[in-house]
């Protein structure tokens, strides 16, 4: 074979470093563009956020520039193929997000937050504090450690024992008795039916607490020995068959065992409580719906100007390093900005899109999809869905994901559409104004929407129910 050379033309699409930046930091959330933000000012002494300037004292003349006085509004003919190339541009001020017209004094900023107290003790924790109080054995405090440890966010030991004994020592030779026996003791445990293996257990032995003259305790027992799934059905009358006991006892009865707590360790999930800063905010003006960042969620990063000015005075690799590292500061300042003006080019569309829902709720939300709103911004599909992803919006109604408002549509009578959440909501609506005794099936449901001029099939309804997490008809009606 003889060697020879092959010419090929071919055409391939390159993302800078520095657009791939852009697009990074688009389709993170407030938390996570924070950490990313200080990560990279960490590393780089160019950068440097507002607060910290702050507190070494400096002033605009000596290190750190302040945000202009007034926010500057956005401006929706914006490229979205913006000039990456162009590393001249200023950015010696830190940036202010505050684009559009500034919200009405008290919508933004100034909500009561709660107070963070203390971490909350564990359920774990709680349970080994009543273990040292007990009168166990060195050996029986070993087994039940095991146990607590194993125990889920719930409090039941869903890996059974033989993954205790299988954690235990093995020079502790524990047999599958003696386990059962320290577990039914930690049972009555604060919470009672803690570490039990499953619901009819945990529920079992918080009715063996009562009193044994306690009304309708046996008869409970009964149930949920052997009759949880009609219970869940709700189905008395054929309980009341079963057990050969009139229809009001085994209702009796079967409101105690409701009395009880099927999750005994939820009381005690030391899970935080994750509260959502909303990215953006609607508000109404006039007539018109309009919306602005919030400026107390977005980082305000600038250059170090001190810094900068030591760039003149370094030589050799030192001043190269330094603007190396001043080019790169003022990319992701670019970066930052880029992520500004399109987070609130795309919640201004969505707004717009769907005023009617702020004004009269979701029966009224319009069909919309990616592409509707990527082709009134001019951008990509792909960028609308990273700049909706976990970003959240504040409106008189509620804070919600972006991704909210997008939803299929189902035509209408008139040839128009309406969305699959305006449909719920109507559905929701004629199910809570419907007469308990005669619950409304799938099927009414969809010729009632039908008149109101919604083509729909019974299937659908029934899918768009079973999301709301709302029961059959005669689910409800057995209910009632």
């Amino acid at each position: 074979m003889k060697p020879g050379l092959q010419f090929r033309l071919n055409q391939q699409l390159t993302l800078t470093p520095q657009l791939q930046q852009a697009i990074r930091l688009l389709q993170l959330s407030q938390l996570e563009l924070e950490a990313e933000l200080r990560q990279i000012a960490e590393g780089n002494p160019l950068l440097e956020f507002e607060e910290e300037s702050a507190e070494s004292g400096e002033t605009e003349e000596e290190g750190f520039s302040a945000a202009p006085a007034e926010a500057p509004t956005v401006d929706h003919n914006v490229d979205d193929g913006a000039d990456w190339g162009e590393t001249d541009a200023p950015a010696e001020a830190p940036i202010d997000f505050s684009l559009g017209s500034s919200a009405p004094s008290g919508s933004r900023g100034d909500e009561d937050f709660e107070p963070q107290n203390a971490a909350p003790e564990t359920l774990q924790e709680h349970l080994l504090w009543q273990l040292n109080l007990s009168p166990f054995t060195t050996r029986q405090r070993l087994i039940a450690t095991v146990i607590i440890d194993a125990l889920n966010a719930d409090g039941y030991l869903t890996e059974g024992i033989d993954s205790v004994l299988a954690a235990l020592p093995a020079d502790l030779d524990a047999a599958t008795d003696e386990v059962e026996a320290v577990r039914r003791q930690l049972q009555r445990f604060d919470p009672t039916g803690i570490a039990s293996l499953d619901l009819r257990d945990c529920l079992r032995v918080q009715l063996e607490q009562f009193d044994a003259d306690t009304p309708h305790r046996g008869l409970a027992l009964q149930i949920v020995d052997g009759e949880l799934e009609l219970l869940a059905r709700n189905d008395i009358a054929k309980l009341a068959r079963k057990l050969r006991a009139s229809e009001e006892e085994v209702a009796a009865a079967a409101l105690l065992i409701r009395s009880l707590d099927p999750r005994p360790g939820a009381a005690l999930d030391a899970t935080p409580v994750e509260y959502v800063a909303p990215d953006v905010y609607a508000y109404k003006e006039g007539s018109r719906w309009k919306v602005s960042l919030n400026p107390d969620c977005q980082p305000r990063l600038g250059l170090n100007q001190h810094y900068c000015s030591l760039i003149a005075q370094a030589r050799g690799e030192d001043a190269s390093w330094m603007r190396g590292q001043l080019q790169e500061a003022r990319w992701l300042i670019k970066s930052l900005e880029s992520r500004a003006e399109t987070l609130i080019k795309v919640a201004d569309a969505i707004v717009r899109r769907q005023s009617a829902f702020l004004d009269y709720g979701p029966e009224a939300m319009h069909p919309l999809v990616l592409r509707e709103v990527a082709e009134e911004v001019g951008m990509h599909e792909s960028t609308i869905s990273r700049v909706t992803t976990r970003k959240y919006i504040h409106t008189p109604r509620g804070t919600f994901e972006l991704k909210y408002f997008f939803s299929s549509g189902v035509s209408t009578e008139d040839g128009g559409g309406a969305s699959a959440t305006a449909i719920q909501a109507m559905i929701k609506k004629l199910i809570d104004a419907e007469d308990t005794r005669k619950p409304l099936s799938d099927q009414a449901l969809a010729e009632e929407l039908n008149r109101k001029g919604i083509q729909v099939a019974r299937r659908t309804v029934a899918k768009y129910r079973e999301a709301l997490r709302i029961p059959s008809s005669s689910e409800r009606q057995r209910a009632s």
